[in-house]
């Protein structure tokens, strides 16, 4: 059994890149003159807001209960922590969301067998060559649309091939096996550790310690490829230290979300209309996704980095990539200006109305009585102080962590997390992570912002779904105050006598 710890911070800009923006014009020249030091500075930067996410300032906080669970007997950690700013989505992330990346997969399988000569033949579907005709790394043309309607008989057979026929009622489906998503995360903290250098003097920096220039230094990496039978094969290879790819991880994952979990999560229900209509009918558009593991809210991240970078030229290299939160970070979200017991002010959870604060289960059997059965859609209830919805109840939320007893405990008190990329043949009990905020199906209890849970990475559930972050650059620019929280709401903060606490219907 071998345990591997992957701190991974994937940072936008190498040393070149920034030295290459802060010099100005005339750098060179001011350094050859001389005279009193006064500084290189770069263009300034102001980040704009991401879409659909708000601003969440740096603070401290304490994290947990102080009170012992005296319902659930559980021991919840409790210490004062302090985090940097970051972005975060206001709402869980969507069917509607979600189905793009799932149908961007769809279109890149398409577009590659549209280029391949064992199906299309079409060689323009990719681009292998630059404008002289100079070979180039090969990329996909999504210039060139799909013939959908008036495909020849080999365009056809190449769309065709990612469909398959029911054999039972005759009905032609996606064949959600082949949507596999492959991507590659460079762990630069891991690459930054003295322990890592391909120098041995630089290893270790005690003078009084012999250097000894024959140790031999193993890394830990992962890489995925798909076998000829179209089965994801994941490994994780332990070798001597060689280079800087050393630190490249590949992940192959299937991302359709799993529908049957609507099924496997309640025996003795009848759940198929929820199996057969809640991802793919466009009546549950606005509703969260769920369905998906761990590992695929993952590759939804990276996916959605890759898809805005292209767009940004030039700012690309400023910008932090998207990620799931940690379990700190979601906790110091969700808690608010307030650092309540919910995310709302009030230690209630409903208003003197009548009107509920969150999508639960309200009483014993009862799931209805806060006008849902199952989900709701994203920002059917207030926001909170920060400007986030639904950071209780509706879909419990995956987050970054790995899921110990100790949790904040055995973490820093500055932007604290703790990270483990279980390998494959690690035992079951190391893929444990963090999940937060309670769900439809959760009792009152389990939906304070404070309340911990876990499920395995690699299990779909019908009650939990993710939300992403993104780090800022800086929380002290332009781009915070035009992302500032919008005022809570009278509902939101637990004394709403006018308003009732739910957008969507009372």
């Amino acid at each position: 059994m071998r345990y591997r710890f992957a701190f991974i911070a994937l940072v936008g800009v190498t040393l070149a890149t920034a030295m290459a923006s802060c010099m100005g014009t005339g750098s060179s020249q001011t350094a050859a003159m001389g005279g009193e030091v006064t500084g290189i500075h770069g263009t300034s930067f102001s980040e704009p807001t991401p879409y659909g996410m708000v601003a969440v300032k740096k603070g401290s906080l304490k994290i947990g209960l102080e009170d012992n669970d005296s319902l659930w007997g559980t021991q919840t950690p409790v210490r004062d922590i302090s985090v940097d700013g970051f972005w975060m989505d206001e709402k869980e992330v969507s069917n509607a969301k979600y189905r793009q990346f799932v149908m961007w997969v769809r279109d890149s399988i398409i577009r590659e067998r549209l280029a391949d000569p064992n199906y299309g033949g079409d060689e323009t579907y990719k681009i292998e060559e630059d404008r002289e005709g100079n070979p180039i790394k090969p990329y996909l043309n999504w210039k060139k649309p799909i013939p959908w309607k008036k495909a020849t008989e080999d365009e056809a057979r190449a769309i065709e091939s990612l469909y398959y026929t029911h054999p039972i009622d005759g009905t032609v489906m996606l064949d959600a096996k082949q949507l596999n998503y492959r991507y590659e995360v460079y762990d630069y903290v891991s690459a930054a550790q003295r322990r890592f250098r391909l120098n041995p003097e630089e290893r270790d920096l005690n003078t009084d310690h012999q250097v000894n220039p024959d140790e031999v230094v193993m890394i830990s990496k992962d890489t995925a490829w798909v076998d000829d039978g179209g089965i994801i094969r994941r490994e994780t290879i332990t070798r001597p230290l060689s280079g800087p790819w050393d630190f490249l991880n590949t992940y192959i994952v299937n991302v359709y979300p799993d529908t049957t979990c609507w099924v496997n999560d309640f025996q003795n229900a009848d759940n198929e209309r929820y199996m057969k209509l809640y991802f793919s009918n466009p009546a549950y558009d606005d509703y969260p996704v769920v369905g998906v593991t761990w590992e695929q809210a993952n590759a939804f991240c990276a996916w959605r980095t890759d898809f805005l970078l292209k767009g940004l030229g030039g700012m690309a290299k400023q910008i932090q990539r998207y990620r799931l939160p940690s379990e700190v970070e979601w906790e110091f979200a969700a808690r608010g200006k307030s650092a309540g017991l919910f995310p709302w002010e009030s230690g209630e959870v409903k208003s003197d109305k009548d009107c509920y604060f969150a999508n639960f289960k309200p009483d014993r059997g009862n799931y209805t009585e806060d006008g849902s059965l199952i989900t709701s859609k994203t920002g059917a209830f207030s926001a909170n102080s920060n400007g986030l919805y639904d950071m209780a109840g509706n879909v419990a939320e995956w987050t970054s962590t790995v899921y110990t007893e100790a949790g904040v405990e055995s973490m820093s008190d500055m932007n604290p997390e703790l990270r483990y990329n279980a390998a494959k043949e690690d035992p079951y009990r190391l893929k444990k992570k963090s999940v937060r905020g309670g769900s439809w199906k959760d009792p009152e209890s389990m939906i304070r912002s404070a309340w911990r849970a876990f499920e395995y990475q690699n299990q779909p559930r019908s009650f939990i779904g993710f939300r992403c972050v993104r780090t800022m650059v800086s929380d002290k620019s332009n781009a915070a105050r035009m992302g500032k929280a919008p005022k809570a709401s009278k509902a939101s903060k637990g004394g709403g006598s006018t308003a009732s606490a739910r957008k969507a219907r009372r």
